[in-house]
């Protein structure tokens, strides 16, 4: 098994699968992860699924590597319906990490999504969500999303830990998919499927402290894919109004409950009807008006 040097053959075809975004959450190609790499991750003690993105996400598995005695990282992306950038800003990244850890055996990249996922979450229940909830975000189900798509692969491989760089503040910054009340219900989440969602830089509000921990120059919010609705909950001003009690009723009343049925389908090896789980769930709210 190799690790990480991402062959240029290899990366095309990875481009390939961010481009055009199919259904990639279980049964991922065997060009990308041969059952003989499964086998391998599964015996591994050690193994760590690398949420990878931007900046904080490799300083995060820098932390998780030293803390946690991480001595096999699995860089895994996922995408979402939103993101426009250069591709090679994600590869770049697990490159960076491997310079960073040169002593850990930072695996070659995975990618993992499922547009019909995303758009259950974040786009087609927009309007019953406002109707129920009185005020609505799509970066809290984003985020769900992203931890719990990785789940169904960290079963697979012997329940792997999934390390992620989520913050509470960033340099006094709040973002409402990132309060600490977030932060527990992405764990508590993914606990339900005995899957550990690793946060080392929850607590981490100052962005140089972030750069002591890369110890290479990299600006926050720079050279990573970017989200075009990115800062949606802030107002016109740039003040960020959160409002977590409608948040944590969307988690709790609709989003929580469809993660649930639709990463059960997944893991025991179906498609789910993503629409058709959260219709369910909605109308059970609509019955009761």
């Amino acid at each position: 098994m190799g690790t990480f040097g991402t062959t240029n053959h290899r990366n095309k075809k990875l481009a390939a699968v961010f481009r055009d975004k199919p259904e990639l959450v279980t049964a991922l190609p065997e060009w990308m992860l041969p059952q003989k790499h499964i086998e391998a991750y599964q015996q591994m003690q050690d193994l760590a699924i690398v949420e990878i993105a931007g900046r904080d996400s490799v300083a995060a598995a820098v932390c998780a590597a030293e803390q946690n005695g991480y001595n096999n990282l699995l860089p895994v992306y996922a995408y979402t319906g939103t993101e426009y950038g250069q591709w090679q800003s994600v590869p770049e990244a697990v490159g960076r990490l491997a310079r960073r850890l040169p002593q850990v055996r930072v695996h070659p990249l995975l990618i993992v999504g499922s547009p019909e996922f995303w758009h259950t979450l974040n786009g087609r229940f927009i309007s019953d969500c406002v109707e129920r909830f009185g005020k609505y975000s799509p970066c809290p189900g984003c985020h769900l999303y992203l931890h719990s798509v990785r789940v169904p692969l960290a079963g697979k491989l012997g329940n792997a830990d999934i390390v992620a760089g989520e913050r509470t503040s960033h340099n006094g910054a709040v973002k409402i998919n990132q309060v600490k009340n977030a932060l527990d219900f992405y764990s508590e989440a993914l606990g339900f499927f005995g899957i550990r969602l690793n946060m080392p830089l929850a607590e981490i509000a100052d962005g140089t402290e972030i750069e002591k921990i890369l110890e290479m120059p990299w600006q926050q919010g720079k050279e990573q894919l970017c989200c075009s609705l990115s800062g949606n909950y802030k107002k016109c001003t740039g003040a960020t109004g959160v409002d977590i009690e409608p948040v944590m009723r969307y988690f709790h009343e609709f989003a929580g409950p469809v993660v649930r049925e639709i990463v059960t389908a997944y893991m025991q090896g179906q498609i789910p009807e993503h629409q058709r789980i959260a219709s369910k769930v909605m109308s059970q709210w609509m019955n009761q008006k």
